[in-house]
């Protein structure tokens, strides 16, 4: 028998003779490092691999000369990546399958099925391989990782509720990242060994993370982490730090945390919601799925939004039908906050109310109401859904910005202060504003270097003036926000925000055809965020196809029709109709954006060339002088010089513009 290295960092084949052809034939040895049900399972798939035909096109070993070989081998290549790895393992499986074999693989299956395999595909992972009792997934994000570990062990928590200990089913779960070797739909490597290593040190129902991954982690999510120290794993070189994960509040290796009242309020996550069943009321049959849809599918995307804690659906649903006082639910489920709703069906509408209540007083914040003709329901559901989203996500910031503004004025972390920095800057939209709120997210950077929240304000607002044409340290804008960028997308690749804003800077480096494209897989990683489809028709004109803008805009505003963002987006339809000629539509929905947002700058000027080309001098001039007063440096030849596109058709359109504000009295 030969022996031949293939992948000498990962693993060896030993090559046998074939008994029926004499051919060599691969026999596959085991990674180091795995053992267990993990080495049982890696061992099963190989052998169905290999075994299923020998390799009659190989030669004999004899026949290959060492030199040959060798050569060989240094000219493959082998493909690699950074990525996430998750693995996973029933606790005790041995144990449940001697007592009950088949019940205890019908009830694995019955996980997997329902909790396990949605939960990584709804954090955009995929499963590498099974392992009879367990499994190992990777992700793009180390953040999605994490996300689908904790709703991994929280839904098994649930599942587990009232079953009886013998027949519990619980996994414990070890997170890495690492670069990692790809070979036919598997990966290799000590990236993935610590993984598997991590997850046998952890508790049952716990989470195991290495160094790397709390660094990523950290500040992202709402978790605590528990430092276990450095440990020796078995058949790892190096010492590995090792990080427990604890959700704040619930402890996630215990399944009775979940459902015992928390200790403290201080201690609760501070965007924490738990949505309530919707009631359908009229009992209208036939529209029960419907709104249990709303419900989950609202559940799910407020779980996507950055640093919010929602209560899985299948908890909420305990209280369905249920009337139990707010203050209660949120006592036994540590929440801050609660949204109740209900679904009501008439003849040829459909009327959704929503409202959200601060679960410590019992006071209702804020209230909506849609009414919508009958259509396609699935396309209702996305709607609502994206609606109640989008109005979660800032009045839920806007309301934790206020109690912590009451509770503790003086004692701000680096969440808080980006909250506040976003307040001001939403509050005020205008070149000071912005200027103002940066100062408050260097602050909240200084805390804390990696608040990718605060990285992004911080790239906003120094885009703000530089594509605003006011800035008067444009260069050195342009770098701080291309850095600080290019640090958030480390930390949060497959965030949609961090590619908006990433398109953002692009303009500023006169790439509109490079920003498009962050846009639109801005737009594929979250279609629900309105003013992503709102930059996406703003990038459009300045490629010459302003005419397309308007659907953009009006897709965000179907999302969501109150948005603080509104007198924003009606400049986007303003300046589109003004490159396009339009000026009495121009005119109005310029007038509409000032009325909405009037600290807005640029508006004014916009305004004011549309009407001079109309031919209403003294308006136009009047309408300038307020944009001089709130923007001095505003000049035609500064507009011209740092113009983001040198597009053929748009250089044509923007001349009237220019003509405009020349006739307005701008000075050149």
């Amino acid at each position: 028998m030969a022996h031949l290295c293939l992948q000498p960092s990962l693993q060896c084949e030993t090559f046998s003779r074939c008994p029926s052809t004499g051919n060599a034939m691969p026999s596959a040895c085991a990674p180091p490092g795995l053992s267990g049900d993990i080495h049982r399972g890696w061992r099963a798939s190989q052998r169905r691999y290999f075994m299923t035909d020998c390799w009659p096109l190989l030669p004999k070993v004899s026949s290959l000369p060492s030199a040959h070989l060798e050569k060989s081998m240094a000219t493959e290549r082998v493909e690699r990546r950074l990525t996430a790895i998750l693995a996973m393992d029933v606790v005790g499986y041995s144990r449940l399958t001697s007592m009950d074999e088949e019940g205890t693989h019908v009830r694995l299956k019955g996980h997997l099925r329902a909790v396990i395999d949605p939960k990584i595909s709804e954090h955009r992972g995929h499963v590498v391989k099974n392992t009879g009792d367990g499994l190992l997934a990777e992700f793009n994000s180390v953040v999605d990782a994490v996300r689908c570990a904790l709703d991994v062990q929280h839904g098994m928590a649930e599942r587990n509720a009232g079953m009886p200990p013998e027949k519990r089913m619980e996994f414990r779960i070890g997170i890495n990242v690492g670069d990692v070797i790809i070979d036919g739909g598997d990966i290799f490597g000590d990236g993935v060994n610590v993984a598997v290593r991590l997850e046998g040190i952890a508790e049952p129902g716990g989470i195991c993370v290495s160094a790397r991954v709390q660094e990523y982690v950290q500040r992202q999510l709402d978790i605590d982490f528990e430092d276990a120290g450095e440990q020796q794993l078995k058949n790892i070189a190096q010492l590995v730090r090792v990080y427990r994960l604890r959700v704040r509040n619930v402890d996630i290796s215990s399944t009775a945390s979940l459902t015992a009242p928390p200790r403290g309020r201080r201690g609760q996550p501070r965007l924490s919601i738990v949505v309530l069943p919707f009631a359908n009321l009229g009992g209208t049959k036939g529209l029960d799925d419907f709104v249990d849809a709303i419900t989950e599918n609202l559940a799910t995307d407020l779980s996507r939004l950055p640093d919010f804690f929602v209560v899985a659906c299948k908890t909420a649903l305990a209280y369905k039908g249920k009337a139990v006082d707010t203050r209660q639910i949120g006592r036994e489920l540590g929440v801050r906050y609660v949204l109740e709703g209900s679904v009501q069906s008439g003849t040829d509408r459909l009327r959704v109310n929503a409202q959200l209540i601060d679960a410590e007083s019992g006071a209702h914040l804020w209230a909506e109401r849609f009414d919508k003709p009958h259509m396609d329901l699935f396309d209702m559901q996305d709607e609502i859904t994206a609606r109640l989203a989008r109005a979660m996500d800032l009045q839920l910031v806007a309301a934790e910005t206020r109690r912590v503004e009451r509770e503790r004025p003086t004692e701000l972390d680096s969440i808080d202060l980006e909250q506040r920095g976003h307040a001001v800057f939403f509050q005020k939209l205008s070149v000071s504003g912005a200027r103002e709120a940066r100062g408050i997210f260097e602050e909240a950077l200084r805390a804390d270097d990696t608040n990718v929240d605060a990285l992004m304000g911080l790239v906003e607002t120094h885009m703000w003036e530089v594509n605003s044409y006011m800035s008067d340290a444009r260069a050195e804008q342009v770098r701080l926000a291309e850095a600080a960028v290019s640090k958030a997308l480390e930390l949060t690749p497959n965030s949609a925000r961090t590619h908006f804003e990433r398109a953002f800077v692009l303009m500023a480096l006169r790439a509109p055809e490079l920003a498009l494209r962050e846009i639109e897989l801005a737009i594929s990683l979250d279609r629900g965020l309105p003013h992503v489809h709102v930059r996406a028709g703003w990038i459009k004109i300045f490629l010459g196809r302003a005419e397309e803008a308007e659907g953009h805009v009006t897709e965000a505003m179907r999302i969501s029709p109150r948005d603080p963002l509104l007198g924003l987006w009606y400049t986007t339809f303003g300046l589109a109709d003004l490159h396009l000629g339009r000026l009495d539509k121009a005119v109005d929905r310029l007038r509409k954006a000032i009325a909405l947002a009037p600290n807005h700058e640029i508006a004014y000027f916009y305004l004011a060339a549309a009407l001079a080309l109309q031919g209403r001098k003294k308006e136009a001039e009047e309408v300038c002088t307020i944009g001089r007063r709130l923007a001095p440096n505003f000049r035609i030849g500064k507009c011209r010089a740092e113009v983001q596109s040198d597009n053929a058709v748009f250089l044509a359109q923007r001349e009237r513009l220019y003509e405009g504000l020349g006739k307005a009295a701008l000075p050149e």
